[in-house]
């Protein structure tokens, strides 16, 4: 089992990364040590006592449990599986930790090959937005057994104020991709209710205010709706649009495996395949509002 005074690795300093990574050095009272492709994150990070790593090699030396915060299943299996990856670097009893939204499928191959090598893994997707990252108050879905999610819970809630054991390894991601599946068909139904209000002539605003004092309510409503659809902001570094299709189409992957069709889920991706084909792939995903009323 890992030490209880291991060294915390963080690979992957991006928009979410950074501030995560900043409150697990703050709080947790462990040693940590950050790796990223760019210079800037860690820079910052050194303020917060955050040892800069120059290789995924220096993180597998230096760590006892390895955090991936990456943009998705194709990055984790390149840090993973590719050469110089953390299957060839890893030493035994190391716990590799999947932060990122990443398949199913390989979650598990992924925790079987570390068993393997005598490392444990665990997925351990994030949900809320980057102020939550900020503010050290996530939601954290946990695939692992009993043993290991009590082991690392404390470390979770150093940046989640809720953290949720889901069931064994595969899990959390299963719960976590089903989330964003819920979320984007609940933004895709908002930006059809304003492109309404908007034709008819109704205040937008008023309508959203309105929908959150009845059973509409919803923190997609709150926080999508009035603060990105309503104003018009969607800026880049943010969650973008071929971030929010990628999840998306691992909801629509685990369904196909699964037997059930998902209709909605299906006119969602399709909403956002038109808005990234239109050039707004690297825009905050709400902007796919803007095909449902262009004039926005």
């Amino acid at each position: 089992m890992v030490r209880s005074d291991a060294t915390i690795g963080f690979v992957g300093l991006g928009v979410m990364g950074e501030p995560m990574c900043r409150n697990m050095a703050a709080k947790s009272g462990r040693s940590v040590v950050g790796y990223d492709s760019r210079p800037d994150p860690l820079a910052r990070l050194a303020a917060f006592g955050v040892d800069a790593a120059t290789s995924l090699d220096q993180v597998a030396a230096e760590a006892g449990i390895i955090c991936l915060v990456l943009p998705s299943g194709r990055h984790v299996e390149a840090v993973c599986s590719g050469p110089g990856g953390l299957l060839e670097s890893a030493r035994p009893n190391t716990l590799i930790v999947d932060l990122g939204t990443s398949p199913v499928d390989l979650t598990r191959e992924l925790a079987a090959r570390f068993s393997e090598k005598g490392c444990t893994y665990a997925d351990a997707p994030i949900a809320r937005t980057r102020q939550a990252a900020e503010e050290g108050t996530l939601s954290i879905m946990v695939g692992a057994d009993q043993a290991v999610f009590v082991f690392l819970e404390p470390l979770l809630r150093t940046m989640a104020s809720d953290v949720t054991l889901c069931g064994p390894v595969g899990s959390g991601q299963m719960v976590k991709i089903l989330n964003n599946m819920v979320l984007v068909e609940t933004v895709v139904a908002l930006s059809e209710a304003i492109a309404v209000a908007r034709r008819a002539g109704l205040d937008d605003r008023l309508l959203l205010e309105t929908l959150s004092k009845g059973s509409a309510d919803s923190f997609a409503l709150r926080n999508h709706g009035m603060k990105a659809i309503l104003t018009g902001a969607f800026p880049e570094r943010a969650f973008s649009t071929d971030y929010a299709r990628k999840d998306l189409s691992y909801a629509l992957a685990l369904g196909k495996e699964l037997g059930v069709d998902m209709p909605g889920a299906r006119n969602a991706d399709e909403l956002l395949r038109v808005a990234s084909d239109q050039g707004y792939g690297d825009l905050y995903w709400p902007v796919v509002s803007r095909i449902l009323d262009p004039a926005d």
